[in-house]
């Protein structure tokens, strides 16, 4: 046996880490020595503790020409307080520097001079390790242009936590582009425009191809704290979106361990979205009654006693299941990577009894459906015994007139005993709610990709504990 895998750590650890922010303090501190290269980084890091800095704005955001980019750093900028950043900025600020841009001929990106690669990454490193960036943060506007520069930027340190993509149809961001020219017709360099013989729309279409030619490449670089906007739609929905994406915190970017606790009555779904959440976030997948079946399964004292009351078909007890989950919740793998629990607990004191232990949720969702609903998906369902491939009769019937024939019904399944199960799920669902109430309500009533969506739109936000009282949120079908 792997007697690594049965390293148990105490879960009261994550969540002492988690509640005092240390974490992200950690996080802070490391990137903030990356960036400022301090000579005495011990006394550096006393120095920002003292000061009690909080976490400032890093964020970037991209986009084609005309896509909106500076409207929406400026606004965030103002909503923020942090320094907006854009390449001519970062030129003209120092005299020198502008003499070096009059050695060189214009860059392809419009305001930036054809400069060696290595030196403007040096003069971005420089403007960000200024006071003011350090203090405030900042937003960069259109940098990086491409993955070398981003590479670069990771080389010397600079992470940005959060990456707004603004995309629209080119046919869009022409028309803004020639629009613009005509509204300031004393920006345009008409005899520049005359020497190279190229119509505006023509020297707009070629910036946009130089433009998608790194996109892509910029997208897998930052696909971790990406965002992508449409901005061909209001400013306002365009802002709110980019404002909500900087507002959260997702799993990549913050080690905090998730922890998710499904709920719902039989043919919610628990099991396909739990399948779905672990596969997409490398958690561990735990069904209570497959673990207890697992465990009864072994020749150990607690297997033998828990397979006697499956054997007869009576509950077992409390105190025992919550020994094998306490166990099973304590391994490496799930204090390192996070897990999704489904089928316990299923009353109030089993939620107490899992709070004292401190396997605290850090999301909750209840997967709701009508008692009509159940009982379709539930009483429909069958399994093939041979290949156990499952069926449905109105969803996903049989192949096959053969294959029908051989289809086994779960006695469970039947409409007496889901009556008397949903039953039991509505006496004890409101009580359950009332211990979560920062738990999220989800209609599962329709296609469960769609359910999943709606699920992961919660998971990578970060919000408070799901104890704490003032977080309650109540999302239903289209509210997500």
């Amino acid at each position: 046996m792997d007697t690594a895998a049965r390293v148990r750590i105490p879960p009261a650890m994550a969540l002492y880490a988690e509640k005092h922010d240390i974490f992200d303090l950690l996080q802070i501190m490391v990137r903030s020595l990356m960036v400022d290269k301090p000579e005495e980084p011990i006394q550096y890091l006393i120095q920002l503790l003292r000061r009690g800095r909080i976490e400032v704005p890093h964020i970037m955001v991209l986009g084609p020409p005309a896509s909106g980019k500076r409207t929406i750093a400026r606004q965030l900028c103002e909503h923020t307080r942090a320094v907006h950043i854009t390449a001519s900025a970062v030129l003209k600020e120092d005299k020198a520097r502008l003499r070096e841009r009059r050695q060189v001929s214009t860059h392809s990106h419009g305001d930036t001079p054809e400069i060696p690669r290595e030196l403007w990454i040096k003069l971005i490193q420089q403007r960000l390790s200024e006071a003011d960036c350090i203090r405030r943060g900042w937003v960069l506007e259109g940098i990086p242009h491409t993955r070398q520069e981003a590479l670069l930027l990771q080389e010397v340190g600079i992470f940005p936590e959060h990456v707004v993509m603004l995309e629209a149809p080119d046919e869009i961001l022409i028309k803004r582009s020639l629009a613009k020219r005509k509204d300031h017709p004393s920006k345009v360099d008409a005899k520049t425009e005359q020497l190279q013989g190229v119509p505006s729309e023509d020297n707009v279409a070629s910036q946009l191809i130089k433009y998608h030619q790194e996109a892509h490449a910029l997208l897998r670089t930052y696909k971790n704290c990406l965002k992508v906007v449409k901005s061909d739609q209001s400013q306002d929905e365009v802002f709110a979106q980019v404002l909500s994406h900087v507002q959260c915190k997702t799993w990549p970017m913050a080690p905090h361990t998730p922890r998710v606790l499904l709920f719902g009555p039989p043919g919610s779904g628990k099991s396909l979205q739990a399948t779905l959440i672990a596969q997409k976030y490398n958690l561990v997948n735990i069904c209570c009654g497959e673990l207890l079946r697992a465990v009864s399964a072994d020749e150990t004292s607690v297997g033998e006693l828990i397979k006697q009351y499956l054997v007869s078909g009576e509950p077992v007890p409390d105190s025992m299941v919550l020994q094998v989950m306490t166990e099973r919740l304590s391994r490496l793998d799930c204090t390192s990577r996070g897990w999704v629990l489904h089928g316990f607990p299923r009353n109030i004191n089993q939620a107490k009894m899992l709070h004292e232990a401190n396997f605290i949720p850090s999301r909750v969702f209840f997967l709701e459906m009508t008692d009509e609903v159940a009982s379709e998906v539930v009483t429909l369902r069958a399994v093939d015994p041979i290949t156990g491939e499952r069926y449905h009769s109105l969803y996903k019937p049989a192949p096959s007139p053969e294959i029908e024939a051989r289809l086994r019904h779960n006695p469970q399944d039947s409409e007496e005993w889901l009556q008397i199960r949903l039953a039991q799920y509505s006496a004890n669902v409101l009580a359950l709610k009332d211990t979560y109430p920062g738990a999220v309500c989800v209609n599962v009533d329709q296609d469960p990709h769609s359910v999943f969506e709606t699920l992961e739109s919660w998971l990578i936000r970060r919000v408070a504990t799901t104890a704490a009282p003032s977080d309650v949120e109540d999302v239903k079908e289209g509210e997500s």
